[in-house]
């Protein structure tokens, strides 16, 4: 009994240390970011390629998810005669729950996993050692300007995501079903509030997008200078990011569309 409430007591303080070394890694990742925002070239840089790395993947998810969305809405709208509100109702999924959350598994999923696995290989390679050398800190060369590209890039790909999943689902709705094109977009507009559903989308991708960068860098960073150790981190880093995400949906949810 004893043994076991000291393996537990172990594992809870090495969870803390883990909780309080990522915590001020974090904040050693706010504390570059203005010096890297100076490097402008950099930040561009790196919201081009994270954003291209998820790019085909999200608008082909988007897409798809429009697809489905759609028919499965009208399937169920169609019993009780209420199939004009499914433009309002597939776009209200977007722009409020599916729009940044899949994306934000997507994007860990494919440009989450790059990251990680670009740091690690450069800590197995040692270069980050070697610009410490030279006192260079990466964390403010290398880390800062992905942290920001991800962040800003990952709002830009969940809008993407909503705006590509309307389509699609314009395109089941008016050009198969033959839903009154007229009805699917005025309903649209006279029931989404650009602020309240639009806005919080974003304010939720937003955070995602912090969440799922930190995650990848962190881990890349801290991981093992081995082969074992960047794939394990890969991995993590999925795993991670997603339950993160998925958690804070539900807080930012609760605290955003609470209240009428």
């Amino acid at each position: 009994m004893i043994e076991w409430i000291a393996a537990l007591g172990r594992s809870a303080l090495k969870w803390l240390h883990s909780l309080g070394h990522s915590g001020y890694f974090f904040v050693d990742l706010l504390r570059f970011s203005p010096a890297a925002l100076r490097r402008f070239g950099l930040v561009v840089a790196q919201v081009h390629a994270i954003g291209n790395r998820s790019l085909v993947i999200i608008v082909a998810s988007g897409l798809a998810v429009g697809f489905v969305l759609a028919l499965q809405m009208y399937y169920a709208l169609v019993k009780y005669g209420a199939t004009e509100s499914l433009g309002l109702i597939v776009n209200l999924s977007l722009v409020r729950e599916l729009g940044p959350v899949v994306a934000a598994l997507l994007f860990a999923g494919r440009a989450g996993t790059s990251l990680t696995a670009e740091i690690g290989l450069m800590k197995a390679g040692e270069q980050l050692s070697a610009m410490e050398l030279m006192a260079i800190d990466p964390r403010a060369r290398v880390l800062a300007p992905r942290f920001i590209g991800g962040v800003v890039a990952m709002p830009i790909l969940a809008l993407l995501f909503s705006t590509i999943g309307i389509i699609g689902a314009w395109i089941v709705a008016v050009l198969l079903i033959g839903v009154d094109p007229g009805n699917f977009w005025s309903i649209q507009q006279n029931g989404v509030d650009i602020w309240r559903d639009v806005g919080n989308g974003i304010v939720k991708s937003f955070v995602f997008g912090v969440i799922c960068t930190f995650v990848a860098l962190y881990q890349g960073y801290e991981t093992q200078a081995t082969p074992e150790g960047v794939a394990y981190a890969t991995t993590r880093t999925v795993v991670v990011s997603s339950l993160a995400v998925l958690g804070m949906d539900f807080i930012l949810t609760a605290l955003m569309f609470s209240t009428p």
